[in-house]
């Protein structure tokens, strides 16, 4: 008999789903254009930047055949300076992700993670929605590419923590009748926190209908002894 799965996404799934972002290699040795089912990659010439997408890159880095450009985001003075926003600058909120790149009809249909939110190009201030799982994958696989490993690590451990209590802080509002804004949550974070969250939208839903049916009896056991007390006055009243 098989178990039964969570709802939503799983942090495996979260990461495989990851390995679809494009990042910016460097390549070390020539190579053809690769026929894939999302279309042909580039060609590799060394020494010139290539995109490609994080599973390729992954695989061409651990044959030493390139080496992977880490986005901006993840150099220690960004993830400083987001760390500061997330804490000094806008305590209640999350910080604003990438924007979006404009289209000719105006309209915006690309989504995460098909933006290229995570290549060299990137902005240097703003987290994509995959930037937790991406910066453990090159923290593991590449970290002789990174700026600073180590202390990319440590700060990226810091705003995690930041960012979760926020989630936590924000389901307060939940009993009120209000909503939490995810603006900016990344991919994980949600796969992590919605456990959590939907315990709480679960509990307060059974709070709510408890409340409720207490509400209909303690109604309903004063309609009775009102009638009861009444007698014929309560009748010619409700005539």
């Amino acid at each position: 008999m098989a178990l039964p799965l969570p709802p939503g996404l799983t942090p495996p799934e979260i990461a495989f789903l990851c390995e679809m972002e494009m990042v910016t290699v460097i390549p070390r040795q020539r190579l053809e254009a690769l026929d894939l089912l999302g279309g042909a990659t580039p060609p590799l010439h060394p020494p010139h930047r290539t995109p490609l997408p994080l599973w390729l890159a992954l695989l061409l880095k651990r044959q030493r055949r390139a080496n992977i450009l880490p986005p901006p985001w993840l150099h220690p003075s960004s993830l400083e300076a987001i760390l500061n926003i997330e804490t000094d600058v806008n305590k209640e909120f999350f910080s604003s992700p990438p924007p979006l790149p404009p289209s000719a009809d105006g309209t915006n249909i690309t989504s995460p993670p098909f933006l290229l939110s995570s290549t060299a190009d990137a902005p240097a201030e703003a987290l994509p929605y995959h930037w937790l799982e991406l910066g453990e994958i090159l923290l593991d696989a590449a970290p002789d590419d990174l700026v600073g490993p180590d202390a990319v690590r440590r700060l990226m451990r810091d705003l995690r923590e930041v960012r979760m209590a926020k989630m936590r802080a924000g389901v307060e509002v939940l009993d009120g009748g209000g909503v939490v804004s995810l603006k900016g949550v990344g991919g994980m974070e949600v796969g992590e926190g919605r456990g959590f969250i939907c315990g709480v939208v679960d509990g307060l839903r059974k709070i709510g209908a408890s409340k409720e049916q207490a509400r209909r009896e303690r109604e309903a056991e004063e309609r009775e002894n009102g009638y009861e007390g009444g007698g014929d006055d309560g009748d010619d009243m409700d005539i």
